[in-house]
């Protein structure tokens, strides 16, 4: 079981470029599993079937796990004994008849026009007096609002990454696959601010090729991208979000703006087209609270 768990997780992170988060809490659910059918007279992965699997999920569901958990940890399972099917550890699949409950469908979080604006304004405005910090969460949330990318996508870009004449970022996404992404003017101002004033005061030995660094000249990292958007959105006085509500909120702008879905796919890195439609939802529901609260005929 062990031996099968360790290539399992190699196979996620050698021959998928699956995300290390992902990893993590896919081999957490295997090793979840695992640990069951062993408790349950289990001595190898060929020894699990479709009831030991369904007796798992009924013991998480008795936990109290969310239905969003419990869903991820059915698809865990499955992407386990597809491996294992196709490895020879297994001679048939016993997750391919594994049902998971049905996530309720939910809507993300999304500043209006008006607060996003108000968070970026009080974040230059913070920044006028070229405090390294103030200057470094200036072109953060920029660039997380401006180019629409990933909280992880950001902590890795490099100076090199940044095309302040083309205006466009690369990074590095989801299954490690790279895309160009363009910004706008307010965050090339606050990109160039950074690098001509913040990130020269704070630079050292350690600091690499990194574009935004911490107070001690490392790679700023994801938990203080994160901090300091709660921080900004709270100084600011709009709904508290985190940095992926500004990517959320990024391209709902963009399509109630007039942007195609296809563009706004390719500028998020989506790798199915469905996954950006739910923007389309968002957008929809508030031209409905908009009608509804302005028209006298609704």
């Amino acid at each position: 079981m062990r031996a099968a768990l360790a290539d399992f997780a190699a196979h996620l992170e050698v021959a998928q470029g699956t995300s290390a988060h992902t990893v993590r809490a896919y081999t957490g659910d295997v090793e979840s599993l695992l640990r069951h059918a062993v408790r349950h007279g289990a001595a190898a992965p060929r020894d699990v079937d479709l009831a030991a699997l369904r007796a798992w999920l009924t013991t998480q569901s008795e936990r109290g796990l969310a239905r969003a958990t419990l869903a991820r940890r059915g698809a865990a399972a499955r992407a386990f004994f597809d491996w294992a099917r196709r490895t020879g550890r297994v001679d048939s699949d016993p997750a391919s008849r594994l049902a998971s409950p049905r996530v309720p469908r939910t809507l993300p979080t999304v500043l209006a026009v008006d607060a996003a604006a108000r968070l970026l304004d009080d974040a230059r405005e913070a920044a006028v007096e070229g405090e390294p910090a103030r200057l470094r969460e200036w072109a953060a949330v920029e660039l997380l609002y401006g180019a629409g990318i990933r909280v992880g996508e950001l902590a890795g870009v490099d100076v090199d990454d940044v095309d302040l004449a083309q205006r466009v970022v690369r990074v590095l996404g989801k299954g490690d696959k790279e895309r160009v992404v363009p910004f706008g003017v307010p965050a090339a101002r606050a990109v160039t601010r950074w690098l001509d004033v913040g990130r020269p005061a704070l630079v050292t030995a350690r600091s690499g090729p990194a574009l935004l660094l911490g107070d001690r000249g490392g790679r700023w990292g994801q938990r203080q991208v994160r901090e300091a958007v709660h921080r900004l959105a709270a100084a600011a006085g709009v709904d508290d979000v985190a940095p992926h509500d500004l990517r959320h909120s990024a391209a709902t702008h963009l399509l109630a703006g007039g942007s195609d879905l296809r563009s706004v796919q390719e500028i998020l890195g989506h790798s199915s087209l469905a996954t950006t439609q739910r923007y389309t939802h968002v957008t929809a529901e508030r031209l409905r609270t908009s009608f509804e609260q302005a028209f006298p005929r609704a």
